[in-house]
């Protein structure tokens, strides 16, 4: 079991989404919302990694992702080249 967080682990999740938010089609005013809250939590990763805190880093990539998987749920933005893994 592991007790730290790799910032290879880190960089593979930033990566991904970052391929992703330029592909996402918004469908109304709250998936304007919640894509903005999903770049600043990508913002946010990449200040804490910057700053050696990868404990922050890697939940700020987490709630990005959450933000992602909960707005195409909700149908507030889609992604038809996204395949979830």
């Amino acid at each position: 079991m592991r007790d730290r967080v790799e910032i290879e682990e880190i960089e593979k999740w930033l990566n991904r989404i970052e391929g992703v938010v330029d592909k996402i089609e918004i469908f109304d005013s709250k998936g304007e919302e919640l894509l903005a809250n999903m770049k600043a939590y990508i913002s946010d990763c990449k200040h804490f990694r910057d700053q050696g805190d990868l404990v922050r880093s890697f939940e700020a990539v987490v709630w990005a992702w959450a933000i992602f998987e909960l707005a195409q749920e909700m149908e507030k933005f889609l992604v038809n080249s996204f395949t979830r893994q």
